[in-house]
């Protein structure tokens, strides 16, 4: 399985098959259902992932961290045997000052 979240528009490729869906700000709730749907249609479920691909980035900050939140629970529980991703956001973190 491959996941690139760096836009809103996520792209998840299975076996031979590439599927892009925009989400926009609801990718949060929506796409863990999104790969389950997309791999049943292939006849498959999560158990039959054996190693995933995921694009670190650089870009969109939630984006990035949502896919990875995503990739990171199924290499856990999965059983994956591979390192857990980082996402590269391309630069420093902005922290801005607390508005009171």
């Amino acid at each position: 399985m491959y996941l690139d979240t760096s836009t809103d528009t996520a792209i998840l490729k299975l076996d031979d098959q590439t599927y892009e869906q925009t989400f926009g700000t609801r990718m949060a709730e929506k796409l863990l259902g999104f790969i389950h749907d997309k791999l049943q249609e292939n006849g498959k479920d999560f158990k039959d992932i054996t190693a995933i691909e995921f694009n670190q980035g650089p870009g969109s900050f939630t984006g990035l961290r949502i896919g990875a939140t995503i990739v990171n629970t199924l290499i856990h529980e999965l059983d994956l045997n591979q390192p857990l991703v980082t996402p590269n956001y391309g630069k420093s973190a902005n922290i801005t000052k607390p508005v009171k």
